[in-house]
């Protein structure tokens, strides 16, 4: 091979190599993960660091509302049957942007907030607390569990040509991993990452 093609593919390399760092900035992450028992209920406190990519940031501002699904899940395995899953949880966050005010607006379950920066807004809807997401009575006591939490944005609740958009690019896919931690309930009555 000759130096000039060695350098061109070094390049290359490195241009992919940038390109996937920025990229990979872009998304949800989960920060912390906390189950607490209170009374009969288990509640759960959660905060996600949500990083848009510049498109959505401007659709935002121009007038989209975007929904966030936060999931939860609680699964006891089975090595006879299906593994079962007693508790399951969704809610939903709202984020949309008032131009007369020039405000975004997060709601959820009832309540809204108002945000001044976008980093504001994405801070509210990543953060969750006293979600009561387990009735202890749905537990068994003798058994081990795993529960599971990620959140994503909802492209079904995108206007139509929006969701057509979504399919063709990656920008609009956004979403955490799951994160999955073993759960006792008869172990400590917190759960941290």
């Amino acid at each position: 091979m000759s130096q000039r093609f060695k350098q061109f593919i070094f390049l290359c390399l490195m241009a992919l190599n940038l390109f996937s760092t920025s990229a990979s900035a872009e998304g949800i992450k989960i920060k912390s993960f906390e189950l607490e028992r209170v009374d009969s209920d288990w509640l759960l406190n959660a905060t996600f660091q949500i990083e848009l990519s510049p498109g959505l940031e401007d659709a935002v501002q121009k007038g989209v509302v975007l929904y966030f699904q936060t999931e939860f899940d609680l699964t006891r395995s089975r090595w006879y049957w299906f593994d079962e899953k007693p508790a399951l949880a969704q809610r939903q966050t709202r984020l949309s942007y008032q131009l007369l005010t020039q405000q975004y607006r997060i709601a959820s379950e009832g309540f809204t907030f108002s945000a001044q920066t976008i980093s504001e807004a994405l801070q509210a809807v990543g953060s969750i607390g006293g979600w009561s997401v387990i009735d202890n009575r749905q537990l068994d006591v003798g058994k081990s569990y795993t529960a599971s939490l990620r959140m994503s944005l909802d492209l079904s609740k995108l206007p139509k040509p929006f969701q057509v958009n979504a399919l063709n690019n990656r920008d609009w896919n956004v979403s955490s991993d799951w994160l999955r931690i073993p759960f006792s309930p008869t172990g400590p009555t917190l759960i941290k990452r």
